[in-house]
């Protein structure tokens, strides 16, 4: 028997992995809901497929608006059976450097927006006894980079909510997925990047050498954005999806290279780690 046709909720969707994930769903004959900033860019890149296509703005701050899109999306299709939280952004700068109001944007958008989606579909999704959260990390969500910490702690935040999550949801019948690309050639770099409003000299040889990078390496990096959404697609579809997808070989290697430095580390101070308990 043929299935149905799915249903994707789909966040930050004008541009980069958001956008060529709307691609992919829409290939496989399945409808999406997108929202973004500008949902006319979005119907514009897919003119093809309005009866499969609603495109929406939506405030990710404000949690009215998100319901409401979460309502209109069933009112329009029945259902939602994938909901991926892709919006997002980086911002390079050492904590030192970085401003509250830059802190507290980032976290925003990252982290809170994100919970406030969740939130918003998980009733549908408990009601059905089905669906699956896909959450847009990186592999700087596993590993750290100096310069990168105000966005490490928001990724961080990420992965730990999802783990907790799935814990959660799963005896309902809902997956969960975390998405942890390395380098990847979307807007992440471009319209996608903050950099600290203050510099110290200070620290020019650690998080300076970020902010260098980040300000000539646009476009440049390893993975292809088209091959990336299809592998999220795929996996999230397969019969037995994973918690954890890192995408890329750079994720793959720098998470395991951290991983073994973390066992080493674990291991040389294993006596004092033991050495706690009440006597």
């Amino acid at each position: 028997m043929k299935k149905s046709p799915l249903v994707w909720f789909i966040t930050g969707t004008s541009g980069g992995f958001g956008s060529e994930l709307v691609r992919v769903a829409l290939a496989r004959g399945d409808s999406v809901v997108a929202t973004s900033r500008d949902p006319e860019k979005v119907e514009a890149t897919f003119p093809n497929c309005s009866d499969r296509l609603l495109a929406l703005r939506v405030n990710l701050h404000s949690i009215s608006e998100i319901e409401e899109a979460v309502a209109v999306a069933i009112a329009t299709f029945g259902k939602i059976d994938i909901l991926i939280n892709n919006a997002g952004y980086g911002l390079l700068g050492a904590l030192e450097e970085a401003s509250e109001k830059e802190i507290l944007e980032l976290f925003q958008v990252n982290v809170f927006a994100l919970l406030r989606m969740t939130r918003a579909v998980l009733p549908h999704f408990r009601k059905n006894r089905s669906g699956h959260i896909v959450n847009i990390s990186s592999m700087w969500g596993l590993t750290a980079a100096a310069g990168a910490g105000i966005y490490n702690a928001t990724k961080f935040a990420v992965e730990g909510l999802s783990q907790a999550l799935v814990q959660e949801v799963k005896p309902l019948g809902i997956d969960v997925t975390i998405v942890e690309p390395g380098g990847f050639r979307t807007d992440f770099l471009g319209k996608s990047i903050v950099f600290s409003s203050t510099v110290i000299d200070d620290y020019a040889k650690t998080s300076g050498a970020l902010r260098t990078w980040g300000e000539t390496s646009h476009r440049t990096q390893r993975g292809d954005t088209k091959l990336g959404a299809e592998a999220i697609v795929n996996a999230v579809t397969s019969q037995h999806p994973p918690l954890h997808l890192l995408l890329g070989p750079d994720a793959y290697e720098d998470t395991l290279q951290h991983l073994d430095e973390q066992r080493r580390e674990f291991e040389a101070w294993r006596e004092v780690t033991h050495s706690t308990d009440v006597k």
